[in-house]
């Protein structure tokens, strides 16, 4: 399975982003091509040599006009940010990268024009499609952070040119390189403030913890602005799933560098290759989630697995075990996605009584799994084929072999016996 994983311990924004998968294709010179001739109003992209910490990378310098849309916060900030401008009675927000400097003109766009703009662009119809998914993702965000309608939200020119450039331009890798799974770390925000015209607000800013709605991140110890709402939008739109790196064999590796020195490599890496996920290697990964209860009857633990089933657990079952002072307790386990552990791990709070959650990332091996139907003389019966590891299983469904044992007053031993001798 080609897998893309992306490393956000320092962060994401729209042009380091941009940066690391520029790096990861092979045709770079048609990439800057078809941004070139995209169709973005005034705006050229450069792919420029950077080094951070001695780490060889790649900074995308997107020009609007021969105007670069910077900011710098209360804190040296080294991505882009997301502030506003109140002009009457209108509050004007723009999302772009860099040091903002005000020579330039105040020309707005609404998000009709802003739409036009990107369906008039010169690539294709499924780029399209998700640039402005994208973008109304952040309008949506800075709509919910000013109190207004999306339509009554206007971006300032510079600003939004950049943000639909470095969208255009994911977009565009991600259909290059078409990877079949997207895996990310949670997300770095950076912590601190940021100038706006209002003031001075936290970081991350109101419409980039709006879009990070769902998704897990955290503050990290640098302070400044490290995830932007391009960055966020862009992410929440392709991830697939957050987690550490998969067991995979990687094949190249990219950088795309911020503009500030920190520290620590002010860059975002990714990585594509191939990933053991596929049932032909046959590995999953999956998080057990374990706690111990010894304050809950028998029918309130047999409540809370059957409510854990509902929720979306991909098994649960329980272990008797000896607590303090010897008594007798219960081990709840419950196997879920990795994607779902913080909703299943809200619901075992929920239904049980228990004040603690430990949590283990498990790879495993696992056989594809089909379904088919068979008529018998007794009607439709479920199959259930398990296959892979040079071997295949299969079970005929429990509750079509119970169906038709109470129908027929047998055991389900019987009638087990009887459909394979009819097939058979």
């Amino acid at each position: 399975m080609k897998t893309l994983f992306l490393d956000l311990s320092m962060g994401a924004a729209g042009d380091m982003l941009t940066a690391a998968l520029y790096e990861l294709i092979d045709h770079k010179e048609n990439f800057l091509h078809t941004m070139e001739h995209a169709g973005i109003p005034d705006v050229k992209v450069t792919a420029e040599k950077s080094v951070k910490c001695g780490i060889v990378g790649t900074h995308m310098h997107v020009m609007v006009g021969g105007v670069t849309e910077t900011v710098i916060d209360a804190e040296e900030h080294g991505h882009e940010h997301c502030h506003e401008h109140s002009h009457g009675e209108h509050t004007h927000s723009h999302p772009h990268d860099h040091t903002h400097t005000h020579e330039h003109h105040h020309v707005h766009r609404g998000m009709a024009e802003i739409t036009a703009i990107i369906d008039g662009l010169n690539v294709s119809d499924r780029v399209k499609k998700d640039v402005k998914a994208v973008y109304a993702m952040i309008a949506d965000a800075e709509s919910k952070a000013h109190g207004m309608e999306v339509s009554e939200i206007h971006f300032h020119e510079v600003g939004t040119m950049d943000a639909v450039a470095d969208i255009t331009g994911v977009c565009v890798l991600m259909e290059i390189l078409k990877p079949d799974r997207v895996v990310a770390t949670p997300v770095c925000t950076g912590s601190g403030h940021v100038h706006a015209s209002h003031g001075i607000i936290p970081v991350p800013a109101p419409a980039t913890v709006n879009i990070l709605t769902g998704i897990p991140s955290y503050a990290g110890n640098i302070k400044t602005e490290l995830c932007t709402p391009t960055g966020a939008a862009l992410v929440k739109y392709f991830a697939d799933e957050f987690g550490n790196m998969p067991m995979m064999t990687a094949e190249k590796t990219g950088y795309g560098m911020g503009t500030k020195d920190f520290e620590v490599c002010n860059a975002l890496r990714a990585v594509i290759g191939e990933s053991s996920d596929s049932f032909e290697n046959g590995t999953d990964r999956i998080s057990e989630l374990k706690c111990n209860i010894d304050d809950m009857t028998g029918e309130e633990i047999g409540f809370a697995v059957e409510m854990l089933m509902a929720e979306g657990a991909l098994d649960v079952f329980t272990s008797s075990i000896y607590m303090k002072k010897n008594r007798p307790g219960v081990l709840l386990t419950v196997l879920v996605r990795v994607e779902d552990e913080q909703k299943i791990a809200r619901a075992m709070f929920r239904y049980t009584t228990t004040i603690g959650i430990r949590k283990t990332l498990c790879e495993r091996y696992v056989l594809e799994r089909s379904e088919e139907a068979e008529e018998t003389l007794a009607g439709k019966v479920r199959k259930k084929i398990s296959e892979g590891y040079g071997v295949r299983r299969e079970k005929y469904e429990y509750e079509d072999l119970s169906r038709i044992a109470r129908e027929q007053g047998k055991n389900i031993a019987e009638v087990r016996n009887e459909i394979e001798g009819m097939l058979h």
